[in-house]
């Protein structure tokens, strides 16, 4: 089952784990002081950027009819909304330009281009999920409360569904994130106020029909003749967003090594024991310059959970002093490309729409749900020291031993 004692997991002392925590908190301040000029001026390009490339987008769909400007025209569109949703949205309202002081590029006026209201995604996506990343029964993100993505879910024959049902989600993704604050779930077992469902209610409504009026009415009806194919442009460059969306958040959070946690865990947690789950919780995806900027920076997925509210420009360079880290203190560090940790949360969605009887190996020690018990017999709880290396021997080790006793 799911993680129950992280420390005993990450084969950590409390006098390690809070020594991680105020190295940590080190990288923190530094960033801190040394914000500048050049981060105010890389937000405001890529501002710049992203409104040149809308714009320009919507002009060239006023010849759409003609295939390649609709192409161009989408695509366009498509790259705009990408980036206003993961490197401007994402990350202005999580407050990393707050210290500009800038109205205009703030965590308490931005509202994104998305049918989710901002107001509703900073409380289940800034609080909720960055406070309880992972928690079960806390973190309304493992599945979005939809898919099956870890055994210690309970099966009931709807998760049979879980592809048909991921792959709806990737398509209509800013739907998803509108209703996910809604809490159906919760709504139909009234565990939710009528008058405060009513009213979260009547927000989601307002958002998603201007939403609707601005891509599907208002632009299409400017392109005049070409309002038909405007319309299908719109769609597709929104479909586009949807699934890059999709993938980019899927690939941080579902593929082998994100690991899940009890609420039993958060019991007394210390600012080190919370960055010890963020880093267990998270995973990243290599990518170069331009992947970097499209992921809205998200390929630092681990490090983004660290620093929520730095800015994201700078978790490269934070990324190379979490490396250290996780070497020093033994600890995985979970990455690979895009392709493979896609295919692995695919994968997760796929075997877990079955039954556990269905499947391999347990849920205390299987590559999508692990737990300290996985080590049962094992050293656990305590770092120890190789004596031909005289390095450290950690979870990363135990992690790597247990593979080898499985392949032999």
């Amino acid at each position: 089952m799911a993680i129950s004692d992280i420390k005993e997991y990450a084969h950590l002392t409390d006098a390690d784990v809070e020594a991680l925590g105020v190295e940590l908190d080190a990288i923190r301040r530094d960033i801190e002081a040394s914000r500048g000029e050049r981060d105010a001026r890389y937000v405001r390009n890529t501002i710049r950027l992203q409104r040149s490339l809308e714009i320009g987008g919507r002009a060239v769909l006023f010849a759409s009819r003609k295939r390649p400007a609709w192409l161009l025209g989408t695509g366009m569109l498509g790259v705009a909304k990408i980036i206003e949703n993961m490197e401007l949205g994402h990350n202005v309202m999580h407050g990393q330009w707050d210290w500009m002081n800038d109205p205009e590029i703030h965590s308490t006026s931005w509202e994104w281009d998305n049918t989710g209201p901002s107001a509703h995604w900073k409380q289940t996506h800034n609080y909720i999920h960055h406070k309880y990343t992972n928690v079960l029964g806390m973190d309304d993100d493992v599945g979005y409360g939809l898919l099956r993505v870890t055994r210690d879910q309970r099966w009931k024959p709807f998760n049979l569904g879980n592809p048909v049902y991921n792959l709806l989600l990737q398509l209509f993704f800013e739907y998803g994130v509108a209703l996910q604050h809604l809490e159906l779930g919760k709504v139909a077992k009234g565990r939710v106020p009528r008058d405060e469902f009513e009213q979260k209610r009547r927000e989601v409504l307002e958002k998603v029909g201007k939403q609707i009026a601005k891509d599907y009415v208002l632009h299409p009806l400017i392109t005049g003749p070409a309002w038909k194919s405007t319309l299908t442009a719109n769609i597709a460059a929104n479909m586009i967003r949807n699934v890059w969306t999709n993938t980019v958040i899927f690939c941080g959070h579902f593929p082998d090594g994100a690991e899940k946690f009890t609420k039993s865990d958060m019991e007394g947690e210390t600012q080190g024991e919370w960055y010890l789950r963020q880093m267990l919780g998270s995973a990243n995806f290599e990518a170069g310059p331009v992947m970097e900027f499209m992921s809205g920076n998200l390929c630092y997925q681990i490090e983004h959970h660290l620093f929520p509210d730095l800015p994201s420009n700078r978790l490269r360079e934070i990324k190379f002093r979490v490396l250290e880290l996780a070497e020093k203190y033994d600890l995985p560090y979970t990455t690979g490309s895009i392709g493979k940790q896609y295919l692995l949360s695919w994968r997760t969605i796929a075997k877990l729409s079955l039954p556990n009887k269905y499947l391999k190996a347990t849920a205390d020690d299987a590559p999508e749900t692990a737990s300290e018990r996985k080590f049962t017999g094992a050293t656990g709880g305590l770092l120890t020291v190789d004596p031909a290396t005289g390095k450290r021997r950690g979870l990363r080790t135990a992690i790597r031993e247990s593979k080898q006793k499985k392949r032999k």
